[in-house]
């Protein structure tokens, strides 16, 4: 019912800059957030950024003043800007959308695969 891609991790020296792009497409009625949650290894998954439906945005405190997040028009793609990278944010980094879809009463939540940033020099 809804499919969400994730693109644009990698490897980048500390102080170095990435962005990551975020999708959804499916029988999407309404979108009340996108955002990016990250994990890394032996720690609990952590609030990086969330969009809301009305343009809200909240950042975790460890990225605040350093990553950006923002949408398309169309409100189906969701961009987080990284700058400042330090090797703490060494993390799988994955979407998630909380959306109404066609048929189904209630939120539906949906997960990305997952994409691996890595701060390293």
């Amino acid at each position: 019912q809804v499919q969400v891609v994730e693109s644009g991790g990698g490897l980048v020296q500390p102080g170095g800059s990435l962005r990551l792009s975020c999708a959804a497409s499916g029988t999407i009625t309404n979108i009340y957030s996108m955002g990016w949650y990250r994990q890394a290894p032996g720690k609990q998954r952590e609030l990086v950024a969330v969009i809301t439906g009305s343009s809200s945005t909240i950042y975790g405190d460890s990225v605040k003043g350093r990553f950006t997040i923002s949408r398309d028009s169309a409100k189906t793609t969701v961009y987080l800007q990284m700058n400042s990278l330090e090797p703490e944010d060494t993390a799988v980094y994955s979407c998630n959308v909380i959306v109404a879809v066609s048929g189904r009463s209630g939120p539906f939540n949906a997960w990305g695969q997952g994409t691996q940033v890595t701060v390293s020099s």
